[in-house]
């Protein structure tokens, strides 16, 4: 079976299994951030600095895995904003990304919520984490952006092999290059809203995140169409 990372042809796996691994994938992804976010603050509770280390090591390290181990089922999107610049760039049908834009959420705040019970706190504990501030939001655009251009540029040169170490990568670098700590992902952003974490975002937060977000994905999705606007046999 050819791989069916974002940015490459669907293969014939059925419908089900693939919004069953969006889901899944996106749960094991958000209790990685999360979890880690929750280790982070006990392990380095007066290290603010070493507590998004150790958060940015264990999400890059696991986003490589997941995509790893999703891709051939699913494509390994677990962000809606990936979904949909995959349909953009017709490797996917909009029907398809309507179904698995609900499993990614659902999937993302099941996560959040088993990060929480993992760690002996309640299964949903709302974040008061406020991280509504233009830095902030130009920072989410960026990172978005970011994240597109390296998956779809990847994709439309044929390389879509090293999506997942680049993007694990990318997603670590961006921790800390980013002022928002790049959450990058809609999806990612409802779920950790129901955790109070060094990972968390305030409620009141999400709503300018996920618009910054799909400013950022169209940028991405706009500079992946005038830098690469036609697609490249695979050279790996």
């Amino acid at each position: 079976m050819a791989p069916t990372i974002a940015g490459t042809r669907i293969s014939p796996v059925p419908a089900v299994r693939r919004i069953v691994g969006e889901l899944l994938g996106s749960a094991l992804l958000t209790a990685v951030v999360v979890g880690s976010g929750i280790t982070a603050q006990r392990l380095s509770p007066s290290d603010p600095g070493l507590q998004l280390l150790e958060n940015a090591i264990a999400t890059g390290l696991g986003l490589t895995a997941l995509i790893l181990v999703f891709a051939p089922l699913s494509g390994a999107h677990f962000n809606p904003i990936v979904s949909a610049v995959d349909a953009l760039l017709r490797y996917r049908t909009w029907s398809e990304v309507s179904r698995y834009v609900p499993a990614q959420i659902v999937g993302c705040i099941a996560g959040a919520m088993l990060a929480n019970l993992m760690f002996g706190e309640p299964a949903i504990g709302w974040s008061t984490t406020d991280r509504l501030t233009v830095p902030h939001l130009l920072a989410e655009a960026v990172a978005t952006a970011g994240l597109v251009l390296v998956i779809f540029s990847l994709a439309r040169t044929g390389r879509s092999a090293l999506s997942a170490p680049a993007v694990g990568a990318y997603i670590g670098a961006a921790y800390f290059f980013t002022s928002s700590t790049s959450f990058a992902n809609p999806a990612i952003t409802i779920g950790r809203m129901v955790t109070e974490s060094f990972a968390s975002i305030a409620p009141g937060s999400v709503g300018g995140y996920i618009a910054a977000q799909l400013v950022g994905g169209a940028i991405g999705w706009l500079v992946v169409v005038v830098l690469f606007p036609t697609e490249k046999s695979a050279t790996l």
